[in-house]
């Protein structure tokens, strides 16, 4: 293991920051031996067969061409789920995580029925079905690959879900009513911000489910939340990930549809998730 570590990093220093090399041996290890990182420490002395360090060589190919290691290896781990990924779906990611575990510890034991909007590779869906067992949990999407995806997701992670094909910017009325929560990580970046994108971002993750007009930022928020109007309870509650640059005016968007709305800062400080809630 040792000189296999020291030959990642060796090949890896060109491309990547240090933390980000110790992140990609940590996920290698867990996945090629199922090593957790402490496992690793112990077993340092392990002799790796040929197979998996040619298996390792091949990643690392790929790694230096910028592609994400969630896709070349297929899967990544989310709200400590294991989800099938691929250039069909965004790699979820932390501050998703956040906005999910929000609901759920809001949620806990309740009878509720919920809508994810955009859902992707079912990452929000499925973790909030699995953590929420008396939940009735809906999710669309306009990639019928995306849903496959998700899918999977579900049936690996033991979990029902209720998927269908929706464009929610279409005119199309949703199959459910009467929901109690929906909750969305829409499209928000803009087209300017690509310069300011990394390479494993732009050249593999599907733009559809990461971009939007530079003249209409808004638009799957302000088209969710006019939709949401009619398809909540009342009371009925509206997540958001979004775009730190535009927090204000999704606030303001939502305060004019009726809803009282918070918004609130992920662990890097960064205002890039918004709850609402219907005031009648």
């Amino acid at each position: 293991m040792k000189p296999t570590i020291e030959h990642i990093k060796n090949s890896l220093e060109p491309f990547y920051p240090q933390s980000e090399i110790e992140s990609f041996i940590a996920i290698l290890f867990q996945h090629f031996m199922g090593y957790s990182t402490t496992q690793m420490l112990l077993n340092k002395d392990a002799i790796l067969s040929s197979d998996i360090v040619h298996q390792i060589e091949k990643v690392l190919h790929r790694l230096k061409k910028c592609e994400p290691i969630q896709y070349i290896l297929g899967e990544t781990m989310f709200y400590d789920l294991r989800f099938e990924v691929d250039g069909s779906v965004l790699i979820p990611r932390g501050e998703t995580e956040e906005l999910i575990d929000r609901i759920i510890k809001r949620h806990k034991n309740k009878t509720l029925r919920v809508l994810d909007i955009g859902t992707g590779s079912g990452a929000i869906a499925v973790s909030i079905k699995k953590n929420l067992p008396f939940a009735e949990v809906f999710a669309c999407d306009v990639s019928h690959k995306a849903l496959h995806t998700a899918k999977k997701n579900a049936s690996i992670n033991g979990v029902e879900v209720n998927f269908f094909y929706h464009d929610i910017l279409s005119e199309m009325a949703l199959p459910e009513h009467n929901f109690d929560v929906w909750v969305s990580n829409p499209p928000y970046v803009t087209e300017k911000e690509k310069v300011q994108m990394e390479r494993n971002v732009l050249d593999y993750e599907p733009h559809l489910a990461l971009f939007v007009p530079d003249d209409d930022a808004l638009m799957f928020y302000r088209t969710i939340t006019e939709k949401a109007t009619r398809y909540l309870k009342p009371k009925g509650e509206l997540w958001f990930e979004i775009n730190e640059a535009y927090g204000n005016a999704v606030l303001q968007l939502l305060e004019s549809h009726g809803f009282e709305a918070t918004i609130f800062s992920d662990l890097n400080g960064k205002h890039r998730m918004v709850f609402a809630c219907l005031k009648h």
